[in-house]
């Protein structure tokens, strides 16, 4: 399997970080999480996307943003912004087997695509509308944020059929949300197809784990949008 050594060393290398970081417990929730340092490490090693930029530049998604009155959050807010909008996506998401994490000032939410969709399908499954509903009315309310949508497959078939079924997925839920009262001039969409494994795809578990559509939510700073 051609990328099976890389996946590997991806995937041991992000359970020594987890490993060796530790866990925190949410102040609100009470819920045991990997430290924050640990996800900014392990997003450096499984996927270079978390910690660059947005979809598309900045530049060009920032005039969307005027263009639809939206306005970006004072520098020192901003972190405080996003801890409400974290604790709110965590409440929507409890109990489900959507997992929120923090980069940064950065959130990302990993969707298992065996809740999110059918197999080899990008039409969202019914049972999981509703908690897309919550996440698209948190997002609706946090409107000063970026909004990038990834999609990824498992190593199954071949690479551009996994590259067109992980943009289909993405697009899916960027439309979902879209029509769930997210502005579009927030939402950018990329897939990836079986590039940015997660888990080692030799085993079931691990194609699981990789089949899945992300959401990134980007704080936009109020000094890109002066004119």
């Amino acid at each position: 399997m051609q990328h099976s050594g890389r996946i590997l060393t991806t995937a041991a290398a992000l359970a020594a970080l987890l490993g060796t970081s530790g866990c925190i417990t949410d102040p609100v929730t009470g819920e045991k999480r990997v430290s924050k340092a640990a996800i900014g490490g392990a997003a450096g090693v499984v996927g270079g996307y978390f910690l660059g930029d947005l979809i598309g530049g900045r530049g060009d998604r920032t005039e969307k943003i005027l263009g639809a009155g939206i306005g970006g959050i004072a520098g020192a807010a901003i972190g405080s912004y996003m801890d409400k909008q974290e604790q709110e996506l965590r409440r929507k998401t409890a109990g489900t087997d959507v997992e929120v994490t923090r980069d940064g000032d950065n959130l990302i939410l990993n969707m298992p695509s065996g809740i999110t969709f059918g197999y080899d399908s990008a039409a969202i499954q019914p049972q999981f509308r509703k908690t897309l509903d919550d996440v698209a009315g948190t997002l609706a309310s946090y409107e000063k944020t970026y909004v990038d949508v990834y999609g990824h497959t498992d190593s199954d078939g071949s690479d551009a059929y996994n590259q067109g079924l992980s943009e289909r997925r993405a697009k899916s839920v960027a439309d979902y949300l879209s029509s769930h009262g997210v502005s579009s001039a927030r939402l950018a969409t990329q897939g990836f197809g079986e590039s940015q494994p997660i888990a080692d795809n030799a085993t079931p578990e691990g194609k699981a784990a990789n089949r899945r559509v992300e959401i990134k939510v980007v704080p936009i700073p109020e000094t890109e949008t002066r004119r």
